[in-house]
């Protein structure tokens, strides 16, 4: 449990391991974005659990290629040295076609150990 309150911190101040992730995930180069992760990860977007490479490899090739969006990076917040909350503005032709979703990240050893992307 985290006691300590979320600090915000200027977006490029997020650690490099999740800025590589973000800016592959947007080019879609999902080789990039995995490298990112442990072997071992999960990842949890619209409620699914992905644990494992080959499962977040295949969440993000049917991520990139689902809808059609424009993702923006609003804000970051630091909670410790090993989590992070990047706030995204995405518009497009998904359900509801604006939403500000918060990828939850929790990193181990330089790499992203688990992801949780909600509202």
């Amino acid at each position: 449990m985290h006691t300590d309150q979320p600090q915000d911190i200027a977006p490029d101040a997020l650690p490099e391991v999740i800025t590589r992730y973000l800016a592959a995930h947007r080019d879609h180069d999902t080789a990039t974005a995995l490298s990112a992760f442990h072997s071992d990860a999960t990842v949890t977007d619209e409620g699914k659990t992905h644990r494992g490479a080959p499962a977040i490899e295949t969440w993000l090739n049917r991520s990139s290629s689902e809808y059609t969006y424009t993702i923006e990076l609003t804000s970051a917040q630091k909670v410790d040295t090993d989590h992070y909350v990047a706030t995204h503005h995405l518009e497009g032709n998904f359900p509801g076609g604006v939403v500000d979703l918060h990828y939850r990240f929790t990193l181990d050893g330089g790499l992203i150990e688990n992801l949780v992307i909600e509202p």
